[in-house]
């Protein structure tokens, strides 16, 4: 389909308005136009010649109001400037236009005012200034974002003369000279880049102000015109500021967002530039990606093209910055940094400069060369563009080259400080040459919730966390970890594992094994003894189990610490999969990680040391852990003076489930509560900050059935979000239940302040003699595109029944399926609550009413129960996150 041709517009009397019935056509012109547009990009059209002609005809639009408004007026120009300026408009941009004026008088002003009312009256959006040349220059000499507007200012209509004034702005050096205005751009980037957690990775990228996006190209131009008198691609070619190849990466990288935007603003119907949920996958399927399999989704891989040209744009424009410095501070004399290398000032770069084609392992080499050469911020710009070129050059050779890969170890054996190396190397695209399969995972997203960052990116947080475990400072954060990593003989193990623990993503198995292929595969060709080798296959296999272990199952219970215990087999295995795992937790959300995983995490570690320092000895008799718990919690209460045969009546009524369940502070402090209550119940006691690392709630109070139904209604209205619960009924009746609780929108644990409303209002709900229900809260945005149908599996354990619930998480979920147990007549023993993104996955231990295990009839009534409360959708969509944290 060809492009619509230009609109012929009738002549108009000069300064004779626009009428009802011309603007009336005015705004069909512009839909007939639109429409056209849509169906040419429909049927494949470039973006960027569709974006060309919609501003050419606006351009034609504008200009005839203005005659028809202001004429041939003396005292004004209109200029268009943002996109417009260059050229360029989206389907639903602003239309920016700069009003000129030698001296705003009454009657201007009311001309001006009825232009501008004329193009919103014909369904143009004006993002409009009116301004004197001299308000220009004020503002100009002020704000370096205001004179960067004016280098796209492009004059649409009247006088000359005011054109020739704007430029004389522009052409003052005095004006944000090329230093300052470099200085200017770089911070503006910087704040711009923060609000967008400084990385391009994310789950919803803006396109236009993200890292890497539109805009960064548009700083690129307006670098390269004030400071080189370059103003696009070619004539930075031309300058010797870019590779003509560089110039064609850039150029196709470009087109991919300004296809993507095209697209976006279509299926939004309004100037989105958000690449949100609500739109990913009408975009992936309006530009012809499909589903490859249930884990190479057609909107991962849109999403991948996104984030790869993003990644592009990101690195040249930080590549661009440092040629621009350098250009303005000229090399000092170079001094030799040991055999192959020298530096100017703080950056290095190679004695020879073929060195990286006649010796692959000098692009690796160089990274170690700097991490060893004190003062050294940076490579030459020249050595970055060689880096570029040899990398290219070389291709997957350096993958299989002995010596490449003898420099790669060097710099891993380096342990913390290489994680900084790798970084580098990775935005160098060196990273992804060495190691094929890490290049295939380059932009490549999860379409959930959980994982909020492409693989590539998590691979690389993983790595700089596990760096942090190096560092003194970090010690009062992690201080498990920071006393683990010492001890470990060959820390290249660990950042070999954290480099391959996700690299077989969207491949369509499990990652966990074609990962352990992988890592076996290039350790070998590393040279690594077969001992490390299986190490680090082994923890590449096995690098979920910990959190899997912790999050899923009782921990308490000396049977799955003893399993967890047999599959890590060593210390050495435990040391390196710990440290890994709360890695891993944290580069991939800032948000998973909390005192209560940390608490987990490190009482999991703990007790398998005791377990593997005990030779895996089965775990002691039901009886004598019993024993063993009270003579500890005896001992904490001996310190508080409470009298022993209190206690003793207390314990009297305790099932032994509490003392092999609990620890020995958590039982003192059970306790203590029911000797301090003197009876009175319901007994309501709030721990802000228990040992658990969570806040801690613990009830005492007649036993009755839907008790847990009222309790996990309170919760939910008071926004907490349940990690443990242990339901527990005493020899005489009384329920002993306790619940390990965190704030539900920081995932911190309750103030002193919200401990004490929970109690009273815990304590007023279990007075009243009907429960409360849950809280009536409708799905965040993000939660709607996520929806899965509800999977229930029972499953026979022992003297009870376990339940597993996998279903989309969503406001008062807890609260919901509590009521639907309570309807079918079931009672709970113990729940476990893991919620990953969009995705939960909850355990319960049931009964029926007599305590006996749920038959198969009662089974399908709770099935028609959950269903009922919790919805059962059909999936919109295959969701396959990971349990990685």
């Amino acid at each position: 389909m060809t492009l619509p041709s230009l609109p012929r517009l009738p002549n108009v009397v000069p300064r004779s308005g626009v009428s009802p019935e011309a603007r009336r056509s005015l705004r069909q012109l512009l839909g007939d136009v639109d429409r056209a547009l849509a169906a040419a990009f429909g049927e494949g059209e470039g973006a960027s010649a569709l974006a060309r002609r919609r501003g050419d005809i606006v351009e034609r639009i504008v200009v005839h109001v203005w005659h028809a408004s202001l004429g041939d007026s003396a005292e004004a120009a209109l200029f268009a400037v943002g996109g417009f300026g260059r050229g360029l408009l989206f389907p639903r941009s602003d239309v920016d236009l700069l009003a000129l004026v030698d001296d705003n008088s009454p009657a201007l002003a009311r001309a001006l005012e009825h232009f501008f009312a004329c193009l919103w009256d014909i369904g143009l959006k004006p993002g409009h200034a009116v301004r004197t040349v001299e308000q220009c220059r004020d503002l100009a000499a002020q704000d370096a974002s205001v004179f960067t507007s004016l280098l796209d200012a492009r004059r649409l209509v009247g006088q000359p003369v005011l054109g020739d004034r704007l430029r004389g702005i522009l052409d003052d050096p005095a004006i944000w000279p090329p230093r300052a205005y470099l200085a200017a751009r770089l911070a503006e980037r910087d704040a711009r880049h923060a609000r967008y957690d400084d990385t391009a990775q994310n789950l919803e990228p803006n396109l236009k102000d993200g890292p890497g996006g539109l805009r960064t190209l548009d700083a690129i131009r307006w670098l390269g015109r004030r400071l080189a008198n370059a103003p696009d691609f070619d004539a930075m070619v031309a300058e010797g500021l870019l590779e003509p190849v560089e110039a064609a990466r850039l150029t196709r990288a470009e087109e991919t967002l300004r296809r993507y935007r095209y697209a976006l603003h279509l299926e939004a119907g309004r100037a989105e530039e958000r690449l949100l949920f609500d739109y990913q996958r009408a975009l992936a399927a309006r530009l012809g990606f499909e589903d490859e399999h249930a884990k190479n989704l057609g909107v991962e891989q849109f999403m991948q093209g996104y984030y790869r040209a993003a990644t592009q744009i990101e690195r040249s424009g930080t590549q661009l910055v440092e040629r621009f410095e350098e250009m303005l501070d000229p090399a000092t004399e170079p001094v030799p940094v040991g055999a192959d290398y020298v530096r100017y000032g703080s950056r290095i770069a190679p004695r020879n400069p073929h060195l990286f084609v006649r010796r692959p392992s000098s692009l690796v080499e160089i990274f170690i060369a700097r991490l060893d050469e004190p003062g050294i911020t940076g490579f030459t710009a020249e050595t970055m563009r060689r880096i570029q070129h040899a990398v290219s050059q070389h291709g997957e050779s350096l993958a299989d080259d002995p010596q490449v890969l003898g420099a790669f170890l060097a710099l891993l054996r380096r342990g913390a400080p290489a994680v900084d190396a790798l970084w580098r190397m990775n935005r160098h695209g060196l990273l992804a040459a060495i190691l094929p399969a890490f290049g295939k995972v380059v932009g490549r997203m999860q379409y959930d919730l959980f994982h909020v960052y492409t693989v590539d990116e998590h691979t690389t947080r993983v790595l700089r966390t596990v760096a942090r475990f190096a560092d003194p400072a970090a010690r009062r954060e992690f201080p498990i970890a920071c006393e683990v990593w010492p001890h470990l003989e060959k820390p290249e193990l660990l950042l070999l594992a954290a480099l391959f623990h996700d690299i077989a993503k969207g491949r369509g198995g499990d990652h966990s094994v074609l990962g352990e292929e992988e890592a076996r595969a290039f350790c070998t060709r590393l040279g690594l003894p077969v001992e490390q080798v299986e190490l680090v296959a082994w923890l590449v296999r096995y690098h979920l189990l910990m959190s899997t272990t912790a999050q899923r199952q009782d921990i308490t219970d000396p049977e799955v610490v003893h399993r967890f215990a047999a599959v890590v087999g060593d210390w050495e295995h435990l040391d390196h999969l710990y440290l890994l795992t709360i890695a891993d937790i944290i580069g991939t959300s800032p948000k998973l990680w909390n005192a209560w995983k940390d608490r987990l995490l490190a009482d999991l570690y703990t007790a398998t040391r005791f377990a593997l320092r005990s030779d895996l000895t089965p775990p002691a008799h039901a009886a004598v852990r019993v024993r063993e718990c009270r003579e500890k919690a005896m001992t904490v209460l001996a310190t508080e003076h409470m009298d022993a045969d209190e206690i003793a009546k207390v314990w009297a009524e305790f099932p032994d489930t509490s003392f092999l369940r609990h620890r020995p502070e958590q039982i003192a402090w059970q306790t203590a509560a029911i000797l301090r209550a003197h009876g009175a119940t319901p007994l309501v006691e709030v721990h802000p900050f228990s040992v658990r690392g969570s806040t801690e709630l613990f009830i005492y109070t007649p036993d009755r059935d839907g008790l847990f139904a009222t309790v996990t209604a309170v919760l939910d209205r008071l926004r907490f979000s349940v990690m443990e619960a242990r339901i527990l009924v005493s020899n005489t009746g009384m329920a002993l239940d306790t619940f390990l609780l965190l704030e539900s929108d920081s995932q911190a644990p309750a103030s002193l302040q919200r401990a004490e409303e929970l109690r009273g209002r815990m304590r007023h709900a279990l007075s009243q003699p009907a429960g409360h229900g849950p809280a009536k809260r409708t799905l965040s945005r993000h939660l709607r595109h996520f929806q899965m149908a509800p999977r229930i599996e029972f499953v026979d354990a022992g003297e009870r029944t376990q339940l597993a619930l996998v279903c989309t998480d969503r406001p008062g979920l807890l609260a919901a399926v509590a009521q639907a147990l309570a309807e079918a007549e079931v009672r709970v023993h113990d729940a476990r609550i893991a919620t990953f993104g969009e995705r939960v996955e909850d355990f319960f231990q049931l009964t029926d009413r007599s305590n006996a295990p749920l038959s198969p009839d009662r089974r399908e009534i709770l099935r028609t129960c959950l269903l009922r409360h919790i919805g059962s959708e059909s999936p919109r969509t295959s969701v396959h996150a990971d349990a990685n944290a």
